[in-house]
């Protein structure tokens, strides 16, 4: 019922971009920590999941092994679909065999592709080709372009109905959470909520509180001169 891509950036960064036929799927299924990994349970979902495998991933256990670890301990895993990636850009992944056509996964250098009850195997492709094509773009865009690139190609076989983008980098709180529940184009609003983001909140994200600043930036001159900034990074590399 989802198709989704797991990244690990050139960055450190983990993101996940996810869609599907189902109310609020972003609000169960992806899972990210920062400098351990992130995963997406799909399917028949088992919430149970993240918990347990972003420990493991923080542990430095391999992602492969994240996935056997978690699958095994399972009574449900045939109706299950899991794919995982690790600090290394290692990928793990399992597809139950009772899960409905179309279904699989692929990976790459990096990145983890997968899907279930999807219009065929070019949902996966094109979602990947589109994520692999756009490396000079900023991260989250990419993922995004993934998304629509998948949607383009066919997408969920029941039709669409919620998207969703979660970007985590140094800290222990997102970098990015954005999340469309029930929409009729919930494309191109998950696509208005990230342009939406990048007017204000992204640019304030960077003024707070980290693990090596822990006071952050409190000084409201200060914080107004960064997102003046922001912008005019971000004209400059439109501009090119």
């Amino acid at each position: 019922m989802t198709w989704s891509i797991l990244a690990r950036d050139a960055s450190g960064a983990f993101g996940i971009a996810i869609a599907s036929r189902f109310f609020a799927v972003g609000a169960l299924c992806p899972h990210a920590h920062s400098g351990a990994g992130a995963l997406s349970t799909q399917a028949l979902v088992n919430p149970l999941y993240g918990k347990p495998g972003l420990a493991l991933l923080a542990e430095g256990t391999p992602a492969p092994e994240v996935v056997r670890v978690l699958v095994a301990a399972d009574d449900g895993r045939d109706h299950r679909q899991l794919h995982v990636i690790d600090a290394q850009g290692r990928v793990g992944a399992h597809t139950g065999a009772a899960c409905i056509d179309w279904c699989g996964h692929l990976a790459g250098p990096g990145w983890s592709v997968a899907g279930n009850m999807l219009a065929g195997p070019q949902v996966l492709t094109a979602t990947a080709a589109a994520y692999e094509r756009l490396a000079t773009h900023p991260f989250a865009e990419r993922l995004l372009a993934a998304l629509d690139a998948g949607e383009a190609a066919g997408g969920d076989q029941r039709g669409k109905q919620a998207a969703a983008l979660l970007i985590v980098t140094t800290e222990d709180y997102p970098a990015l959470t954005l999340r469309v529940d029930d929409h009729d184009e919930p494309f191109l609003e998950l696509r208005r909520l990230y342009e939406k983001s990048l007017e204000r909140f992204v640019p304030f994200a960077s003024c707070l509180p980290t693990k090596t600043h822990p006071a952050g930036i409190i000084d409201r001159a200060r914080i107004e001169a960064e997102i003046e900034r922001f912008h005019a990074a971000r004209a400059r590399r439109e501009a090119r």
